[in-house]
């Protein structure tokens, strides 16, 4: 599966604000924070890029239904039902 960022560009520090308690139990846990949120943060893009595009191509897709409803499609003479 593609990758939706550079997964080579360099790290950046920064600062964030967490519930104490899942920090807490996370530590104690030795859960990774940085790979755990690069993870979160890829399927959340992923998820978003994946919404955004069906939007964008709504239109598209909906013709191209139309059309294969009304002429069928090329594999329909290949199929074994």
């Amino acid at each position: 599966m593609l990758s939706v960022y550079d997964k080579k560009a360099d790290k950046k520090a920064t600062n964030l604000s967490i519930n104490n308690d899942l920090l807490f139990k996370a530590k104690r846990l030795k859960i990774n924070l940085s790979a755990t949120l690069e993870q979160a943060l890829e399927n959340e893009l992923r998820d978003r890029e994946r919404e955004n595009w069906s939007k964008h191509n709504k239109q598209a897709i909906k013709q191209l239904n139309k059309l294969a409803d009304e002429n069928g499609l090329f594999s329909d003479s290949y199929r074994k039902v």
